[in-house]
């Protein structure tokens, strides 16, 4: 596990480093799991150890939303002097991702045959 781990440090490390080279305005992590992606892509095939490694993290998933609960208590009067923009831009969001998803599955659908 603690191998499986290094290495998604180790995409993460040169996500970032891409990025402050390049300058490109995306963060350094994305790029690190686009390339641990790409690197899987190409494998043709997840080993069994990130497997194993990415169960174990999704079983802890629910603690990395802690330090964004105690973000909106610290500064829970910002959010209650925003709350209309923050439910507005949220019910956005979801209304556009839902439509988003939508018109995919009927792209994907029908250039199925199905």
């Amino acid at each position: 596990m603690i191998g499986s781990l290094a290495a998604l440090l180790l995409f993460q490390l040169a996500g970032e480093i891409v990025v402050r080279l390049t300058g490109l305005p995306l963060p350094g992590p994305v790029l690190g799991m686009i390339l641990l992606f790409a690197g899987l892509l190409a494998r043709g095939s997840a080993p069994r150890v990130f497997t194993d490694t990415s169960r174990g993290l999704l079983s802890y998933l629910a603690l990395l939303f802690v330090p964004a609960g105690v973000g909106i208590i610290s500064h829970l009067a910002r959010v209650a002097d925003e709350w209309m923009a923050i439910a507005v831009t949220l019910i956005a969001s979801t209304a556009l991702a839902m439509i988003v998803t939508a018109f995919t599955l009927r792209a994907l659908t029908t250039t199925r045959g199905e």
